[in-house]
């Protein structure tokens, strides 16, 4: 289970927390909302939910700036979002419709905003991670002082591109973060029963990256352990990694009855470890809101998504014409 939660504050201000908090509850409630419309029928194929998992990408985010890059896997409603990705786009690109974000041809795994630096979503386990080093390698050509993000899964780290890129990135010097986002079951066997070593982030050492393990349920850690590790990529030291131990609440998607551990398991994580149950203490105890003004805030965040689903409900169908297009880049 994850390291003990920090009890660190004096680096953030109250404004700070009500963001954390607020971009936190929107990736909750869009997310319960996208389970809503999948048991409809109205959101096909696959859908991977990030409940509970939801300081991961909002930590992470807390820590760039303009211009830097994130490519991650399937799961990747919550880094949308988290990035700035409109929620009427995402939802409508969930329910395959032309005013998604890849005009409905892409769905829950294949999204994209060159806008917000949001490289995808990816479908293939692993595949990801060779395309976050050619980010990296991208931004160290060009010397514009950006990293990326490159996110993926416990389960993921068993897959031999990730140790090829692992080699690349350390030769060339990468300005790569590699993110472990460790929610413990990979696709639906334990971390013990599927990985020889228990601190994955530790196979860089082979590679001379350097990394460490963060508490992937408390926002703060992640923000923190984000800033150095954006450190270290800017003053061109090459990549790092970032091990965060988290927990999704749900199976690993929405046809996973997620029987491989007890429901006591996972109502003690939420009683006991929930991310954004933590800043909302945080942010009464430290008297920056009030409970009348989180409950507003839920109140306007729930109208967001509920438009969301909507909004993508009324967007029309894409048209088939659109088959045949963005396929292949344009010629600059």
């Amino acid at each position: 289970m994850p390291a003990k939660r920090t009890a660190k504050t004096s680096n953030v201000s109250g404004e700070e927390l009500t963001k954390f908090y607020r971009d936190m509850l929107l990736i909750r409630r869009f997310e319960e909302k996208a389970g809503q419309l999948y048991g409809m029928g109205l959101i096909g194929g696959f859908c991977h939910l990030y409940i509970g998992q939801e300081a991961v990408v909002v930590g992470l985010e807390a820590a760039t700036e303009e211009g830097d890059k994130r490519v991650t896997s399937y799961r990747d409603h919550g880094h949308m979002l988290a990035c700035g990705m409109d929620a009427n786009g995402v939802m409508a690109e969930l329910t395959g419709r032309a005013g998604g974000y890849s005009k409905g041809k892409g769905g829950s795994m294949h999204m994209f905003s060159k806008e917000k630096h949001f490289y995808g979503g990816h479908g293939i386990v692993g595949a990801q991670v060779p395309i976050g080093a050619g980010l990296a390698f991208a931004d160290k050509y060009n010397d514009n002082g950006r990293v990326t993000f490159t996110y993926f899964g416990d389960g993921a780290a068993n897959q031999g591109q990730v140790y090829e890129t692992f080699n690349m990135a350390a030769i060339w010097d990468l300005p790569c973060i590699f993110v472990i986002e460790n929610n413990q079951y990979a696709m639906g066997t334990a971390q013990a029963r599927s990985t020889s070593s228990q601190d994955i982030y530790k196979r860089g050492e082979a590679f001379g990256i350097p990394g460490e393990m963060v508490d992937g349920m408390d926002v703060l850690a992640v923000k923190d352990a984000g800033e150095r590790a954006i450190k270290h990529c800017r003053s061109g030291k090459g990549p790092y990694i970032l091990e965060v131990k988290t927990y999704r609440y749900r199976g690993h998607s929405m046809s996973d009855p997620a029987k491989y551990r007890t429901r006591e398991e996972v109502q003690k994580m939420r009683e006991e470890r929930d991310p954004i149950e933590h800043v909302r203490q945080l942010l009464l105890t430290g008297k920056h809101a009030s409970e009348d003004d989180l409950k507003a805030m839920d109140k306007d965040i729930k109208a967001i998504v509920n438009a969301s689903a909507e909004i993508a409900k009324e967007s029309p169908q894409p048209d088939e014409a659109e088959l045949w297009t963005d396929i292949y880049a344009e010629a600059t």
